[in-house]
């Protein structure tokens, strides 16, 4: 897969998170980030939602980075945007899923429910799934060619 495009690679890592939507956010605030659960529209490309308290940490809003790892440790990104709220309620309506209701028990009116989108602005994304032969090689201690190797993109856009 080393000679797969950016758009390519782009499309594994919304394939992969939807498989695994948890990634970890945080604030340029400096503090730590924490794990949350994405919510995808597919009408909204290079934006992801969560469903939030009001009172979590990156509820202010702001600039925010993301991390992103595949179940199978095969897939990895770095996404850069900015946080904020967005609390529409069609699009409340259209993301939420009994996930989010083990959280909020109020419902979609609870009173600490917030929805929150993260914009992508860039990302840089790692897909790790080296070839047989590759992975033959690095069991032995042999040099991987680069058609062996993994595929690596920065890209401006996920869609």
């Amino acid at each position: 897969m080393a000679d797969a495009t950016p758009q390519e690679i782009a499309a594994k890592f919304l394939d992969k998170l939807k498989d695994s939507p948890f990634v970890m956010i945080g604030l340029h605030d400096g503090g730590h980030s924490e794990p949350m659960t994405a919510q995808i529209d597919d009408d909204q490309p290079n934006t992801l939602f969560f469903f939030a308290g009001k009172d979590n940490r990156i509820a202010g809003g702001g600039e925010a980075m993301a991390q992103f790892m595949a179940k199978g440790h095969d897939f990895f990104a770095c996404l850069a945007g900015h946080v904020s709220q967005d609390n529409d309620p069609q699009q409340i309506d259209k993301l939420w899923n009994n996930q989010v209701v083990a959280w909020f028990p109020g419902g979609k009116s609870d009173p600490n429910l917030t929805l929150l989108r993260f914009d992508i602005g860039s990302a840089e994304l790692w897909e790790t799934d080296i070839s047989l032969s590759g992975r033959v090689k690095m069991l032995f201690g042999g040099a991987i060619r680069p058609d062996e190797s993994s595929s690596h993109a920065v890209v401006g856009s996920i869609a």
